[in-house]
């Protein structure tokens, strides 16, 4: 029976009988109590540990005890006054001896979120870090790339230089025609004058 244990658990056996043997395995796991069910509910116990309610309830439950066992009547009294509350200490004792190990794995617990915390936080801080720098060249590319384009004050300068031209070639033509008129009015006599010659040669 041994050996036909063995030869389940290997890998070259048949597949059915693999499965089986698996499915046994996942039916154990699931049968078994979360880790992290018994995490969170000591973390639970641990948090409602560091609240006042509970420092007043187990106040109210060491006076009530006290109480009832010095005041009640002989007959009702089950923790003895001479014997210094025995069953008070043990519960006590008790109390705390649960209630360290629980604070204990709520800090664990906490320490592991912390780590976790931590890790994406550097992952995220490291993301950033990235695309800060991409854009830092990003940016530098295209100041560089802005040298190489015409600014608004070279853009000015050339309009007013090209404006500045036309003026000055404008005016230079205004001149050409006026002088071209004035030598036209030197050759040529007014029409008037011609017209008062013409009687006199009749």
């Amino acid at each position: 029976m041994a050996r036909a244990n063995r030869s389940d658990l290997r890998l070259d056996s048949p597949k059915g009988l693999r499965t089986a043997t698996l499915g046994r395995k996942r039916n154990r796991d699931r049968n078994r109590p979360s880790s992290d069910r018994f995490g969170r509910f000591t973390e639970a116990i641990a948090r409602a540990m560091g609240t006042p309610w509970f420092l007043l309830g187990l106040t109210f439950f060491a006076v009530g005890w006290i109480a009832w066992n010095t005041l009640a009547p002989a007959a009702w009294r089950f923790d003895s006054v001479s014997l210094g509350f025995i069953a008070l200490t043990l519960v006590l004792s008790m109390q705390a001896s649960y209630a360290a190990p629980m604070i204990l794995l709520a800090q664990n617990r906490q320490d592991d979120r912390d780590r976790v915390q931590f890790e994406q936080d550097r992952q995220r801080a490291e993301r950033n870090l990235a695309d800060t720098e991409y854009l830092a060249r990003e940016v530098v590319a295209l100041r560089l790339g802005m040298k190489d384009l015409a600014s608004r004050d070279f853009l000015r300068a050339e309009l007013r230089a090209l404006l500045e031209n036309l003026e000055e070639r404008e005016d230079q033509d205004k001149r050409e025609r006026k002088r071209s008129r004035k030598g036209e009015r030197d050759r040529d006599p007014a029409p008037e004058r011609r017209l008062e010659e013409r009687p006199r040669s009749e």
